[in-house]
């Protein structure tokens, strides 16, 4: 990691070694002053652990000012709970753009959203104004009722013929009506790539509930980005990067009154003592099922 510029404020060092033991790369180590310097600063990821951990903001690293930094305090588990129970993928949006100081909040958090290896190299495009996003989901539903109409596409979309039917009838199928999107791309060098995008929008889809704005994860816009290649374009993409999620939001048109009563998943508790060598039937049985997709 080039231009990492790790400083240490002496006057306010405690020498407690708290960023030298949380330091995944090993790249700091204490001088002969008991004072921790970047010995091996080519082996950073970039992850600013060092700074966050200070209990006296005394490090500073790619000339980050640790005052510049916002305190860490205690969130509500019960008010966090219950935002995931009332998540709602919302399909009824008010025709209309949000309000600007909030659609800048929801620009200005996805630099915190975590990556794999910490390769933060995420590209986000958005469409922030509802006349850009009626103009795109024109062209998009156009070219797609085009594609529908074609003998060879007939074939593959008869499984689909419930919600054919409907978007051949003019129905907003895939956009839901909403004001907004926001695609979520990842440099092909990437090592977790599709995770990336996932937990970026997993945040960003939190963050805006929380704000009062509709959501909904929409992968049919998806498949329209990898199928119709000026739609990338149009949304300023670049070359090395793949689209890797898409979701719609904007002012709710409706608004749900309690959370659901979803259907209990599988849980279980590992055992002391469990873990066994097993046999060979077992173990290629284990594996079909470990890269069946």
């Amino acid at each position: 990691m080039k231009n990492l510029n790790f400083k240490v404020d002496e006057n306010k060092c405690i020498h407690c070694g708290l960023c030298i033991k949380d330091c995944l790369s090993n790249v700091l180590e204490k001088n002969s002053n008991d004072i921790p310097e970047a010995k091996n600063p080519n082996r950073c990821i970039g992850c600013q652990h060092c700074m966050a951990i200070c209990p006296v903001g005394a490090v500073s690293v790619f000339d980050k000012d640790p005052a510049a930094c916002d305190n860490i305090y205690v969130q509500n588990p019960d008010m966090i709970l219950n935002l995931i129970k009332a998540r709602r993928s919302n399909r009824q949006y008010k025709n209309e753009n949000i309000e600007q100081e909030k659609m800048q909040k929801l620009k200005d958090m996805l630099p915190y959203t975590p990556t794999g290896c910490n390769y933060h190299k995420l590209h986000f495009s958005f469409i922030d104004d509802v006349e850009v996003m009626n103009e795109f989901r024109t062209y998009t539903n156009n070219k797609i009722i085009n594609a529908l109409t074609k003998k060879p596409i007939k074939a593959v979309v008869e499984k689909f013929s419930y919600y054919t039917n409907l978007f051949l009838k003019g129905e907003d199928i895939i956009f839901r009506g909403a004001p907004h999107l926001i695609v979520v791309s990842n440099s092909v060098k990437a090592p977790c790539a599709k995770e990336d995008a996932i937990i970026a929008l997993s945040y960003f889809e939190m963050y805006a509930q929380s704000l009062g704005i509709g959501t909904c994860w929409c992968g049919y816009a998806h498949i329209a980005l990898k199928i119709f290649p000026e739609l990338c374009h149009f949304l300023d993409i670049p070359d090395g990067y793949t689209p890797e999620g898409v979701m719609l939001f904007g002012p709710k048109a409706v608004n749900y009154q309690r959370t659901v009563q979803p259907q209990q998943v599988s849980v279980v508790s590992a055992k002391k003592g469990d873990i066994e060598k097993l046999g060979a039937f077992k173990s290629i049985k284990r594996y079909f099922w470990n890269f069946i997709r």
